[in-house]
């Protein structure tokens, strides 16, 4: 559809544009914003796309009957209804739906040594968090802690009152449903160990070691290793929440190997001095570890402070990333939000490699080593992803999804297929399709090309056309291509239950992506063939109902069937974690044609908007997301997408802890507000094109890379009174509309 009247400009402008009130852009970053409402994300203090993370891990209660992991935010080291701190824990996830890492558990105390993590807890208070640091106080200790990070690292700083205190490293606990780790000393004031973590999302191969070196700066008066003990029958001790007890080891200092062990260091502190703790991870070795942190931070030596160091360089890294976007003419509330969000999208893909360029290969417990001035990735939740956060990062961080996608084509090259949903070297098999065909081809035919096409083709063609069971990006791929749909009776790899429309669906986009990326690259007859598998979902459309409807076996349709169970998350068949009505329009890859086989334009439209009014719609779900652009897909129609999208910001991105619809999905939920407020969203993923809204700010200066843009430093976009229709991505860079 031809764009009207967008008033986009691309020119030579100075390199700054004022915001309200001529703040920085981190002032406007709200780090507890989804830390409630299931948006799982934390206020600890990260570098952009860091391997470390610091958080203030709280998920633990303080009634010590109820001591287990809160089971509404299990998946998140903090949320915001609860405020028991029992330590900073260390490489965090954001925005996901399953527990894991969460690691090395910092926790400072004063008086008597206690390390049974139930008991040590403290309430938090004056909590404060910016881009790169975290702070509050512990009523229990009159402790002020505070953390910050590099990329690979985190500096912790302490202020103690007067007496005995204490900093206590757990490497029992953490969100991880693994266990086992060990832990040495190597000095007075220098440990390391390596702690076990994955299986996320319930996939029991999906293990992995994390290395972690570990310093004060200061000398302690004592110093050693905890471990839990069974408590022998007969016994009395106090009570712990699995009948077993601590033992304190303070006469043996070398090396200990258990499930619940930690390290404990124990001084002798005057009133308002300050103890610092650095910390350096890898995913290789200790030695890696040690080298990570003395390249990211001087070297903790007593009496020395690093910390104001550490929190300068990790701000300025946030407003650096930041300001890639200039934003003005909103309201303070709308650049709260925009920024928080953007925010959000720069976490994950986290970089994995150490500064020596070393990285676990993928499903191989060989170590890699990426070519000089380039990074490896991980932490591919693409199944969320693929819609929005990487064609943001390739709008606005190119140099970044060029790594990206040089890792994901090297993680095929070590393994023999792309990652679905890829953690720190092992693949999750979490949620279904083949979503690393739209993010390659995205990127690519956006002008981002200095990386191995051939091969990503290669593990394209291979996923999208391997028979049987061994093809595990599509294990139901043989009924697929026999009849062109999925048939219920098939199960998925991360047993979530038979979800075969989602699975059909989620094969349809990635095969027209493909067809894309054949076409440019001159397979023609590969083109037509993906092109046309990508519109089997008319198979699935159920008349009666008027919406997508699973299918047996046979080719008939499901009996009974309700089109609206599933809406609560409930199992239902043929759907994951949705309803019929949040996949029915998920076919971004050929609207019109759904539109025809609906009858037509009205009926379309007045069956979508059914959706919003009756409350069919939901804000957390991928699958439905993109729903409110494809009314610009008519013409006519575009003053409902604009409608409902600013409804939607409206209602559902706040500057609230509950500011975000859910499962921020490692940025997917943020991404969704990012692109809705600048005004265009990439609703179609692969497509190199975008549907367009009224933004929320009068004027929106983007940062270009001059390689990637034809020269073109700057794309800015005022609001217009028509800003409707669609516009390619070419069209939106060079303007040539």
């Amino acid at each position: 559809m031809r764009l009207t009247r967008l008033l986009v400009t691309l020119l030579l402008l100075p390199a700054t544009l004022a915001n309200a009130g001529g703040k920085k852009v981190t002032d406007y970053v709200n780090s507890f914003i989804g830390t409630s409402n299931f948006g799982t994300t934390n206020p600890g203090a990260i570098c952009p796309n860091g391997m470390m993370s610091v958080t203030p891990f709280n998920v633990m209660g303080s009634d010590i009957n109820t001591w287990d992991k809160d089971s509404r935010w299990w998946s998140t080291p903090f949320s915001s209804d609860n405020s028991f701190f029992t330590g900073f824990s260390h490489i965090n996830l954001s925005g996901v739906g399953c527990p894991e890492v969460g690691l090395a558990l910092t926790m400072p105390t004063s008086g008597p040594l206690q390390v049974d993590y139930h008991l040590y807890g403290s309430e938090q208070h004056g909590q404060t968090a910016s881009p790169g640091y975290y702070a509050c106080d512990l009523l229990a200790y009159g402790i002020k802690a505070e953390a910050s990070a590099t990329t690979r690292t985190a500096i912790e700083r302490y202020t103690f009152p007067a007496g005995r205190s204490n900093i206590l490293v757990n490497f029992g606990e953490g969100l991880t449903n693994e266990t086992g780790a060990w832990l040495r000393k190597i000095s007075e004031t220098e440990i390391e160990g390596m702690r076990l973590a994955g299986t996320f999302c319930y996939n029991p191969q999906a293990v992995f070691p994390v290395y972690f070196a570990i310093r004060i700066n200061k000398v302690p008066s004592e110093g050693g290793f905890w471990k839990k003990q069974p408590l022998l029958s007969g016994v009395e001790a106090e009570w712990t929440p699995d009948d077993g007890t601590y033992k304190i080891y303070k006469k043996y200092g070398r090396e200990i190997a258990g499930d619940d062990i930690g390290y404990w260091f124990t001084f002798e502190t005057e009133e308002g001095e300050q103890v610092e703790l650095q910390m350096g991870v890898s995913f290789v070795s200790c030695e890696n570890a040690w080298e990570n942190l003395n390249a990211e931070q001087a070297k903790l030596e007593p009496g020395v402070s690093n910390f104001e160091t550490v929190r300068s360089a990790a701000a300025d890294a946030w407003e650096s990333d930041l300001s890639r976007i200039k934003v003005s003419g909103g309201t303070e509330r709308d650049l709260e939000v925009f920024y928080s969000a953007l925010y959000h999208t720069l976490i994950h893909p986290s970089i994995l490699n150490d500064v020596n360029g070393e990285y676990p290969l993928m499903e191989n417990d060989g170590v890699g080593r990426v070519p000089a001035g380039q990074n490896r990735y991980s932490v591919f939740s693409l199944w969320d992803t693929y819609r929005n956060v990487h064609q943001l990062m390739t709008l606005v961080y190119p140099e970044r999804q060029m790594d990206m996608v040089r890792s994901m084509i090297s993680m095929y090259k070590e393994w023999g297929w792309m990652p679905k949903w890829e953690l720190f070297g092992r693949e999750t098999f979490t949620m279904e399709g083949d979503p690393s065909i739209p993010v390659i081809t995205d990127t690519w035919l956006k002008g981002l090309r200095d990386f191995d096409i051939e091969t990503a083709y290669e593990a394209f063609v291979k996923s999208a056309t391997t028979p049987g069971a061994q093809n595990l990006m599509r294990p139901d791929i043989d009924p697929y291509l026999e009849k062109g749909y999925v048939p219920l009776g098939f199960y998925s790899a991360d047993a979530s239950g038979d979800n075969s429309v989602s699975h059909a669906l989620e094969y349809y986009i990635a095969d027209y992506a493909l067809s894309l990326l054949a076409a440019d690259l001159g397979h023609a007859e590969d083109a037509a063939k993906f092109r046309a598998q990508s519109l089997g979902y008319k198979r699935y459309y159920c008349p009666s109902f008027g919406t997508l409807r699973p299918l047996n076996p046979d080719g008939s349709f499901l009996e009974p069937f309700n089109p609206r169970q599933g809406e609560n998350f409930e199992p239902v068949p043929g759907f994951h974690e949705g309803s019929a009505w949040n996949y029915t329009f998920y076919v971004p890859h050929d609207v019109l044609g759904l539109a025809k086989i609906m009858g037509g334009r009205k009926a379309f439209v007045n069956k979508l908007q059914r959706v919003f009014d009756e409350g069919l719609y939901d804000p957390a779900n991928e699958p439905d997301i993109a729903y409110p652009y494809l009314f610009s897909y008519f013409k006519g129609e575009e003053w409902r997408t604009a409608k409902i999208v600013s409804e939607l910001l409206d209602k559902h991105y706040t500057t609230r802890p509950d500011g975000i619809p859910g499962n921020d999905d490692t940025g997917t939920m943020s991404a969704w507000a990012v692109f809705s407020m600048m005004g265009f969203y990439p609703d179609c993923p692969g497509d190199p094109s975008y549907t367009l809204t009224t933004p929320r700010f009068d004027r929106v200066e983007i940062t270009l890379d001059p390689r990637f843009c034809d020269g073109r430093d700057r794309l800015v976009i005022t609001k217009g009174r028509h800003m409707k229709g669609r516009v390619s991505h070419n069209d939106l860079i060079h303007n040539n509309l």
